[in-house]
């Protein structure tokens, strides 16, 4: 090994040759430079937590709805057009002992609401949720709302949890005269806190000798993997794939099921990703992965404007004309625009930035970036999942 060369490192091979003349003794010298082997190496495998890809079948959370009413609005509530609000009313203080007939209310400063909240796995009575809160009628603004005692239930039809409490609106609508100002959404507000659990849903863990591990996206490769790394970890045979979403867990009899669990979750695994472009067209998002493989194309993209203006001009008769009339005459005028082809070319080994740089280059909006990307797959030349958002 010779001295380092400017931070290079030197290495000498000497090498014997039988020519006519006799040996020939030569040298190669290969430089290296510091931090990159001589070899290429394979790219850094990613790797996620199992907790992160996956979930435990059963441990889930689930989702509670309830219908009630806010009060306490500065004149901002339902109109007496929306019925159901003074009904609701009417219902809530009949059970409170007052009997008012709902037509004869007229109030403004209730709205009715749909409540939402979602109850984690393991919740006990007493956990405290947060709610969302939706007006259902045409209220113009939550704001200084309080609901009123909410029951929320599952899809079971049980009740789970009771919610109640002052609103948090992140907007404000103000009206006076026909003139409005509008900040955020006013008729959607949190509580936090708001919402108070009657029971849980029960799920038990103990004597329980299976658990099915489901992957978030359904994959044979990540779930092989998954499964190896698991066994790995736990020094024994306890997890094996049945398919490309279930992983099949084994406990042994009179093992911590808890930590066992915390265990498999901690697990770090290989991920092995979906190619996938996801495009949305109403916005005009498109996100594309960093797996996508791009295969050489020519692509030809150009445009065709068509603009159609009608204006609406008055001819009047002569003067002192006794037969002419006054008439409203439509004028149209029509022009097309065709805009020159635009060429974009890909050579082998193309990565996606430079289908987007070249996509820039010709000035292409994102719905035109969602048309070239349809093609390209169509053509075969995307190797990717196209989602349409």
């Amino acid at each position: 090994m010779l001295a380092g060369i400017n931070g290079w490192n030197a290495r000498a091979i000497w090498v014997r040759r039988f020519t006519r003349r006799g040996w020939l003794l030569f040298g190669v010298l290969t430089l290296t430079l510091p931090g990159f082997a001589a070899d290429t190496a394979a790219p850094a495998q990613r790797e996620a937590r199992v907790k992160d890809i996956a979930s435990i079948e059963g441990i889930r959370d689930n989702q509670l709805v309830g219908y009630g009413i806010v009060v306490g609005l500065q004149g901002t509530g339902d109109s007496q057009q929306t019925t159901f609000p003074t009904q609701t009313l009417a219902a809530t203080l009949l059970r409170m002992g007052v009997s008012v007939p709902a037509a004869s209310i007229r109030v403004q400063n209730l709205a009715a609401v749909f409540v939402a909240a979602t109850l984690p796995p393991f919740a006990r009575p007493g956990t405290k949720l947060d709610v969302t809160v939706s007006s259902a009628g045409d209220a113009r603004s939550l704001e200084g709302g309080l609901l009123l005692m909410t029951p929320l239930y599952g899809a079971d039809g049980k009740i789970y949890a009771q919610a109640q409490g002052p609103l948090v609106v992140g907007g404000y609508s103000v009206s006076v005269n026909g003139n409005t100002k509008q900040y955020n959404h006013p008729n959607t507000a949190r509580v936090p806190f708001g919402a108070m659990v009657e029971q849980g849903v029960p799920l038990e863990l103990e004597g329980r000798s299976k658990f099915s591990l489901l992957l978030n996206d359904a994959d044979f490769r990540t779930a092989e993997a998954v499964s190896q790394a698991i066994n790995h970890e736990l020094g024994r045979p306890a997890a094996h794939a049945l398919d490309s979403r279930d992983i099949e867990l084994s406990v042994v009899h009179g093992e911590d099921i808890p930590e066992f669990l915390s265990q498999v979750e901690s697990v770090e695994v290989p991920v092995f990703p979906r190619a996938k472009v996801v495009v949305n067209e109403r916005t005009g998002t498109v996100v594309i992965g960093g797996t996508v493989v791009l295969q050489p194309v020519s692509i030809l993209h150009g445009g065709l404007a068509i603009n159609v203006v009608s204006q609406f001009e008055v001819s009047q008769p002569n003067a002192f004309s006794a037969t002419g009339s006054t008439q409203v005459v439509q004028q149209t005028q029509v022009s097309a625009r065709d805009k020159p082809v635009s060429r974009i070319e890909l050579k082998q080994g193309a990565t996606v930035d430079d289908l987007v740089r070249s996509l820039q280059t010709i000035g292409a909006s994102a719905r035109d970036v969602i048309s070239i990307l349809q093609a390209m797959k169509s053509a075969g030349a995307l190797e990717a999942e196209i989602e349409v958002l």
